[in-house]
């Protein structure tokens, strides 16, 4: 049974080329265009691990990640950034979370597929 990526982002030609990228690489894309409802799902049903867009309304992927580990205790599921923000990476280290990344957009399939693997393999 292949791994479970949720994607949370709110640009739909993104989330379209994200889930044939997925796919092609063996996993089970979940599409969250809205990131409350994303909250909601993780609950429900956690995945292996979540792509999370930063830059979304009405709250943003680090007030997304502040709940995801505080509120909703999720503190065990891996989550990527996907941002085409340079600056992440500082905020990043700040964090000191051994289950966060980062990956850059446009992302490659070679690089989607190896940051997912760095976290999945764990």
């Amino acid at each position: 049974m292949p791994h479970k990526i949720m994607l949370i982002e709110d640009d739909r030609p993104i989330l379209d080329m994200m889930e044939i990228l997925l796919k092609r690489i063996g996993y089970e894309p979940i599409l969250v265009p809205d990131v409350l409802d994303a909250l909601k799902q993780v609950k429900e049903n956690p995945p292996s691990l979540i792509l999370l867009d930063i830059m979304m309304t009405p709250i943003n992927g680090w007030e997304f990640l502040d709940k995801l580990r505080g509120e909703y205790g999720q503190k065990d599921i891996p989550v990527l950034l996907f941002t085409a923000s340079p600056s992440v990476e500082e905020k990043i280290a700040e964090l000191n979370d051994s289950r966060l990344g980062v990956l850059q957009k446009p992302v490659s399939i070679i690089e989607l597929k190896a940051g997912l693997e760095k976290f999945l393999a764990k």
